[in-house]
């Protein structure tokens, strides 16, 4: 059989016959319509004013959030240990550097040096914000730091 618009029939079980209701007692669905017996939800439209039925316990479950999240991310923070095992001596170490050598993950939040171990490699740091004594480490390995 030719595959054209009008042999295209959904897939076996995709389509149901809506129920129907109000026919009379002999369908099964007759008298009340299956809807029970009496009170708001029984009668035409009564569904829509009890959207909110259960809506407080609901609410009442999830628990409350302390504190909020800042529009401001903070910068990522970096080791000098960190920097021992990953520079070579002589490189330049910028965020993008840093992130290429998956020491942090997002470069655009800006980087921090901190720790306060002896370096042994010189390098140059160029756009990173370091504590006193990483800066210190770092000038007194010969290397230099630059905002």
């Amino acid at each position: 059989m030719a595959l054209s618009v009008s042999t295209i029939k959904p897939a076996p079980g995709a389509r149901h016959k809506s129920k129907r209701v109000g026919r009379g007692n002999a369908s099964q669905k007759g008298s009340k319509s299956g809807r029970g017996t009496k009170g708001q939800r029984a009668r035409s439209g009564g569904k829509r004013g009890t959207a909110r039925l259960g809506f407080k316990q609901s609410l009442q479950k999830i628990p409350k959030q302390h504190g909020f999240t800042s529009l401001y991310p903070k910068s990522e923070t970096v080791t000098l240990a960190t920097l021992e095992r990953i520079v070579l001596a002589g490189d330049v170490v910028t965020p993008h550097y840093l992130k290429a050598r998956k020491a942090i993950g997002h470069p655009e939040h800006g980087v921090k040096i901190v720790g306060n171990i002896e370096l042994t490699k010189k390098i140059m740091v160029h756009g990173c914000l370091a504590s006193k004594s990483a800066a210190a480490a770092i000038e007194k390995a010969g290397g230099s730091l630059k905002f």
